[in-house]
C-alpha cells in the first residue's frame, strides 16, 4: 500500500526562477500563479501548508463591513470581488451565509439609520440583494444590558480554509511548481546585492540542499522579520506588528444561533460567533504580541473576556470555562504600526522590496486575509514583472449554498452504491474534496482497505488519506488529521481516535509500528500545541472566578 506514495526528487544544485518561502493560503497562491506563468517555481514551508496563520483565523470569506467605517472602500470592492470569485469557483468550501449584525443603537457601529446605509452601501458594491429574513426570535435572546438591534447581510464562510490550501497547493503542483513541507530554508546568498542562491534543511531527515534563484519571496506572514534576520536577508525596517487573535470553541446550546453573529465588544473590538464544524467559533480578541508565531496561544484574560461577552450576548446560554473545548491563537501580521489601534490600521496587502536594503530580488509579502489571497497572489507576481490579468466574474453568478447542498446529495446518492461506500461517506467526501471527490470514491471502489473509516465517529474514510499523501503533499499524521482530512478538529475527538486513526492508516500505508507510535506521540503533541484542548492551568482558574 505504500507504494502510492511518492517520493520527493533532489532538489540539491537545481535552478528555480522564483523561490517562495512559506506555505500559508498567500504563499500558496503566489507558488500557483508563478507556476502558471511558466516559471519555474519551488515553495517551501518549515512546517505544513496552511498549519500557521491560515489554519488559527476566523474562517471567514468577508468583504469587510468594519473596513467601511475607516473609509476604505476600495478595499471593501476588492474584497467582495474575491468574495465572489471563491464563491464560485469553490463553492464546497466558500458557502454564503447570512450574517447577523447585533450592535446597540447609538454605541458601536453608531446609530440603526448609519447601519442600514452602511448595509445598503455593502450590497451595493458587491451586487447582491440583501436578502431580508426574521431575527425575532434570535433578538428575543441577545441582550447587553438591553435589547440589541439586529440587521442581516450577506457575506460567506470556509469552514476549512486547510482544505482551501490544500486545493491550490494541488493546481500549483499540476501546473509544474516543486512543494516541500517540512523544509526550512536557513540561508540565502547575496551576489552584487542580488539573491542567487538559498540553503535548505529536510526537518524530517536533517539534510541540507543548495538551490540557485533569480527571486525570493518572503510569505511568511508573521514570521516575516524573523526570517529575513535567520537567513540573512538586510532589512532596516521593521515589518510586521503582530495582532494576537484568539477563538474558543465550544458547545452549542439551545437557542444558538443558526447563522453566524457579528458584534461589537464594550470596547469596541469586533466579536464573532460563528456555527462551526458542528460547534461554536467564538473569537477574536485583537492583542498586540510580539513573540513567536508558533507560540501564540490565548490568554487567561482572553478567554474569559470572549466568555464574558458570550454571556452578556446570550444570558441563557449556559456556558462557562468548563465548557470550552478547544482555545487556539494566531497572530495576524499586519504592517507595523506603533501608536496605532490594531482595528485601524489596514488589512490591505504591502509588498516590501528589499532592493533598497541591497537585496535584491527579495520580496516580503505584509498583510492579507484569507478571502483576499488570490488577488495579493496576483499582485505580487506583477511585482516580480509577471504579466498576469485580472480573471473575469460575474459577480452574482455563485450558487446558493442550498443548491449546493442539493448536488452534494444527490452525487453522494449515486455514488455511494457505485464505489460501495455510505451516502454519508459520499456527501463528506465531495464537501472537503469538490472536483477531486470522484478520484476519491474510485479509489475506494478499488480495495476495500481505502473504505475503512478513519475513526469510528467520522464519516471520513483512508482513501482520502491516501488522496493526500499521494497529491497533497501530506507526510505526518498531523499533516493529514489536522489540515487534509481535519477530522481531528471535530466535537468527538478523544486520544481513542487519536490511536485508532494512527493505527488505521500505519497499517494501510505499511508504516512499522515503531513509526505509527511516533507518528502518534508527534500528532498529540502538534495537536495539544494548536488547541489546547485540555488546559488544566486556566480551566479552573476561569471557572473559579465567579464572573460566570
Amino acid at each position: 500500500m505504500s507504494s502510492c506514495i511518492p517520493t520527493h526528487a533532489p532538489l540539491d544544485g537545481k535552478h528555480f526562477d522564483v523561490v517562495v518561502v512559506g506555505g500559508g493560503i498567500n504563499g500558496v497562491a503566489i507558488a500557483g500563479e508563478c507556476a502558471r506563468a511558466g516559471k519555474r517555481t519551488l515553495l517551501v514551508e518549515k512546517s505544513d501548508f496552511g498549519a500557521g496563520t491560515t489554519s488559527r483565523s476566523s474562517r471567514i470569506i468577508h468583504g469587510g463591513l468594519r473596513y467601511l467605517e475607516h473609509g476604505e472602500l476600495g478595499l471593501v470592492r476588492e474584497s467582495l470581488r474575491e468574495r465572489e470569485r471563491l464563491l464560485r469557483s469553490h463553492p464546497h468550501l466558500v458557502r454564503r451565509r447570512k450574517f447577523v449584525l447585533a450592535v446597540q443603537d447609538g454605541r458601536g457601529m453608531r446609530s440603526a439609520l448609519a447601519i442600514r446605509a452602511g448595509l445598503f452601501i455593502y450590497g451595493k458594491i458587491a451586487h447582491v440583494r440583501q436578502n431580508d429574513f426574521s431575527t425575532t426570535a434570535l433578538e428575543d435572546s441577545l441582550q447587553v444590558g438591553g435589547k440589541l438591534a439586529c440587521f442581516d447581510y450577506q457575506d460567506a464562510q470556509c469552514e476549512f480554509p486547510e482544505r482551501l490550501v490544500a486545493e491550490w497547493l494541488r493546481a500549483a503542483i499540476r501546473a509544474g511548481a516543486e512543494a516541500r513541507n517540512h523544509t526550512e530554508v536557513l540561508e540565502a546568498k547575496f551576489v552584487n546585492g542580488a539573491v542567487r542562491r538559498v540553503r535548505l534543511r529536510d526537518a524530517l531527515t536533517g539534510d541540507e540542499s543548495h538551490v540557485d534563484c533569480d527571486w525570493l519571496i518572503n510569505a511568511t506572514g508573521p514570521w516575516a522579520d524573523r526570517f529575513c534576520a535567520q537567513a540573512g536577508v538586510p532589512s532596516r525596517t521593521r515589518m510586521v506588528g503582530g495582532v494576537r487573535g484568539s477563538h474558543i470553541v465550544l458547545p452549542t446550546f439551545p437557542g444558538a444561533p443558526e447563522n453566524p453573529v457579528y458584534t461589537e465588544a464594550q470596547d469596541g473590538r469586533p466579536i464573532f460567533l460563528l456555527p462551526w464544524n458542528s460547534q461554536l467559533l467564538l473569537g477574536t480578541t485583537e492583542v498586540f504580541d510580539d513573540g513567536d508565531p508558533g507560540e501564540a496561544a490565548p490568554s487567561l484574560h482572553e478567554i474569559d473576556y470572549l466568555l464574558r461577552h458570550l454571556s452578556r450576548l446570550f444570558p441563557n446560554c449556559g456556558l462557562s470555562a468548563r465548557d470550552v473545548r478547544y482555545g487556539f491563537a494566531g497572530i495576524r501580521p499586519l504592517p507595523y504600526a506603533p501608536g496605532e489601534n490594531a482595528a485601524a490600521i489596514s488589512r490591505r496587502h504591502v509588498l516590501f522590496d528589499h532592493a533598497h536594503d541591497g537585496a535584491g530580488g527579495v520580496i516580503s509579502v505584509i498583510g492579507g486575509k484569507l478571502t483576499t489571497a488570490a488577488k495579493l497572489a496576483r499582485d505580487c507576481v506583477r511585482k516580480i514583472g509577471i504579466k498576469v490579468a485580472e480573471p473575469a466574474i460575474e459577480l452574482c453568478a455563485a450558487p446558493s449554498s442550498d443548491g449546493i447542498d442539493s448536488a452534494l446529495e444527490q452525487w453522494a446518492r449515486q455514488m455511494s452504491s457505485a464505489a460501495g461506500i455510505s451516502q454519508a461517506s459520499a456527501h463528506a467526501i465531495a464537501e472537503w474534496h469538490g472536483a477531486e471527490a470522484l478520484s476519491v470514491t474510485r479509489l475506494a471502489a478499488s480495495d476495500p482497505v481505502w473504505r475503512a473509516f478513519i475513526c469510528d465517529h467520522s464519516p471520513h474514510i483512508l482513501a482520502e488519506v491516501a488522496q493526500a499523501m499521494r497529491y497533497e503533499k501530506a507526510i505526518t499524521l498531523g499533516d493529514v488529521l489536522l489540515r487534509r482530512v481535519p477530522v481531528a478538529l471535530g466535537a468527538c475527538w478523544s486520544e481513542e481516535c487519536s490511536h485508532q486513526s494512527a493505527e488505521k492508516i500505519g497499517r494501510a500505508f505499511g508504516w512499522t509500528s515503531t513509526r505509527i507510535s511516533s507518528e502518534l506521540e508527534q500528532f498529540e503533541a502538534e495537536r495539544a500545541a494548536f488547541l489546547h484542548p485540555s488546559e488544566r492551568e486556566w480551566r479552573p482558574q476561569l471557572t473559579q472566578s465567579g464572573r460566570r
